[in-house]
């Protein structure tokens, strides 16, 4: 705690592997604010981070190779590395597909539209993993996505693929002192981030602790509903951290989430297949699983959506915060930095000596969660 150059100790290389155990002072040893997670099963099926960034090298540099080929789609479908359940529900799931998109392709009664779905739906089937795709695979499974809603729902929505720009490191801080529970920053990331409407998925939380008792977050209430803030009590929000190290990542049999450039942790909805391995590895409650397919009124639709952040999701994938990556690669801060009416939080580059964010992490005495962990999470907690 205070160390000044604390923000410069990132591990950039991602050297560290996060230690065993560790609390967060929340009093359990199992359940409670969902940091003591059990260990996800191992599975012998399972594709290592090691493994996965050596097949990502190889695939860059095949093009390259004499009397070789770069994998397609199809092909990375099929040879990744899962469970026998999962392999089969993926067969079958493509199967149906194909033969979906067979049968409307042949049929003399289907119209142009219904043979241009059709198609949508299968290429869409058999795309690569995001991070293996080349500028032009993004945009091509970008253009299908728009497409596919205009066909959907005679509605055009306008997406991105934008990448990680060059010299920038994404940090958050947050003032425990400015806080005082409003929770308009939750209000504005559903709205944002097109989260589900019938099961009140939210990406954020903000825990009402009693004052002089420290962080007890078995203790916290998240779901208040009474005037704020309440007498003797503090207000503190968690939601995913970015860690530098993310021990998600690495649990991930899919290689379906990954940390970009920029310090964002992400995830292919696409590729992933809902194991929830990450979720039990993410010691900081991070990461939400969507139990059915998230329903958003059409009025109430976010256009403006990024491929890795805040499309339409399917029925069974995992979802977090993304530091709303349709905002922050285009120079906005996240709709929850703009929508707290106190100023509570603090968003900006790392790597930029004249950002505020900086700024605290040079002038405040700063701390972050768990740091024992070793997981280098790119969010911190402060007081005034």
């Amino acid at each position: 705690m205070g160390d000044k150059k604390k923000w410069f100790q990132l591990d950039l290389g991602l050297n560290k592997k996060p230690a065993a155990g560790g609390t967060c002072g929340c009093g359990k040893t199992s359940g409670g604010c969902g940091s003591h997670a059990a260990e996800p099963p191992k599975d012998d099926y399972a594709i290592s981070a090691k493994e996965f960034d050596a097949a990502v090298e190889q695939e860059l540099t095949q093009e390259t190779m004499v009397g070789q080929t770069r994998k397609d789609g199809f092909q990375q479908v099929f040879d990744v590395k899962m469970d026998r359940r999962t392999a089969f529900r993926k067969l079958t799931a493509s199967l149906m597909v194909g033969a979906g998109a067979v049968h409307t392709s042949c049929s003399v009664t289907a119209g142009e539209e219904a043979k241009e779905k059709a198609q949508l739906d299968w290429e869409e089937q058999f795309k690569g993993n995001y991070k293996l795709m080349t500028q032009d695979e993004k945009q091509a499974t970008v253009d299908r996505l728009v497409r596919s809603y205009q066909l959907r729902k005679k509605e055009n929505i306008k997406m991105t693929a934008t990448d990680a720009s060059k010299d920038v490191l994404f940090g958050y801080a947050f003032n425990i002192s400015k806080c005082q529970g409003y929770m308009d920053c939750v209000s504005a990331c559903v709205e944002e981030n097109n989260q589900d409407r019938n099961s009140q998925m939210q990406y954020i939380r903000i825990h009402e602790m009693k004052d002089g008792e420290g962080f007890k977050f078995n203790e916290a209430d998240d779901n208040y509903y009474h005037e704020v803030p309440a007498e003797g009590h503090f207000y503190m929000g968690t939601q995913c951290f970015h860690c530098d190290n993310p021990p998600c990542v690495n649990v991930c049999p899919v290689q379906a989430t990954w940390r970009e450039e920029d310090g964002l942790v992400v995830v292919d909805y696409d590729w992933c297949i809902g194991c929830r391995y990450c979720m039990a590895a993410c010691p900081y409650d991070g990461r939400r699983f969507n139990w059915s397919k998230p329903e958003v009124p059409e009025d109430e639709i976010n256009k403006n959506q990024h491929y890795l952040g805040n499309r339409l999701r399917k029925k069974g994938v995992m979802e977090k915060c993304t530091f709303c990556v349709q905002r922050s690669r285009s120079g906005k801060d996240p709709a929850c930095v703009e929508a707290c009416p106190t100023g509570a939080r603090i968003f900006g580059n790392l790597l930029d000596p004249d950002s505020t964010i900086r700024w605290v992490l040079e002038n405040k005495q700063v701390f972050r969660l768990k740091e024992d962990l070793g997981t280098e999470p790119k969010f911190w907690y402060f007081m005034d």
